[in-house]
């Protein structure tokens, strides 16, 4: 069954987020990086820019700059609309206010369409679905980064879970996922059930970042190799 772009809903982070997100040093913003399920992002340019090694992943790089143009400006109203009626939900000190919020999303998504066809052309945006093997060797990269996507979205399902964090630690010596709560702020058994997989064979930590929107979502789980 063919993927259809009307299924997804975009929604771009900064790179100053993922900075905070995922307690990325000067060290680590050096190192060979690969971002699963970036969309939209900015993370990929910004860090572009600032002479850092990115490549993202994503299943809606399949797409034109023009068809994911489309796609967020059909969806980004619905998206705070539904912040709107679940405010509950989110922490808002940093970001102060929907309109903040909608201010910064919308510059990340400015600066990553700008950007999405000289990105692709020169390899940094690159389409993929998890959890398929990707074409890298192993430990290509230095680190993983899966931001609001795994962990998350518990429907998924802890098979699909545990065969994507096996191919990004194929690939990657070490990988942080962010946040590790469910989609309403609330700790769920995937996760416990995923560290309980993986802890006898890798380093797994829980940490806590400087970055919390999401309720409870300030918290990441790293897994390193031995």
């Amino acid at each position: 069954m063919a993927f259809l772009l009307e299924s997804v809903v975009p929604w771009g982070r900064t790179r100053d987020e993922y900075i905070k997100m995922f307690s990325l040093s000067d060290n680590d913003l050096s190192k060979k990086i690969a971002s699963f399920g970036d969309g939209p992002a900015s993370f990929n340019y910004e860090s572009t820019i600032n002479n850092g090694d990115v490549i993202s992943f994503d299943i809606i790089y399949q797409f034109s700059k023009e068809e994911i143009e489309i796609q967020i400006n059909k969806t980004k109203e619905i998206i705070l609309n539904q912040l709107k009626q679940n405010m509950e939900n989110y922490v808002w000190t940093d970001i102060k206010s929907v309109d903040e919020l909608k201010e910064m999303r919308a510059r990340a998504m400015k600066l990553f369409l700008n950007d999405f066809n000289k990105g692709k052309a020169d390899g940094r945006y690159l389409y993929h679905e998890l959890p398929n093997k990707t074409k890298y060797k192993e430990n290509y990269f230095d680190i993983g980064l899966s931001s609001h996507f795994l962990l998350m979205y518990t429907k998924l399902g802890y098979e699909f879970h545990i065969k994507t964090i096996t191919e990004m630690l194929r690939i990657c010596r070490e990988i942080r996922i962010t946040p590790i709560v469910d989609l309403n702020g609330n700790h769920s058994d995937l996760t416990t059930n995923v560290i309980e997989y993986f802890k006898n064979d890798y380093d797994v930590k829980v940490l806590n970042t400087n970055y919390n929107f999401l309720k409870n979502g300030n918290k990441m789980l790293c897994i390193m190799k031995n």
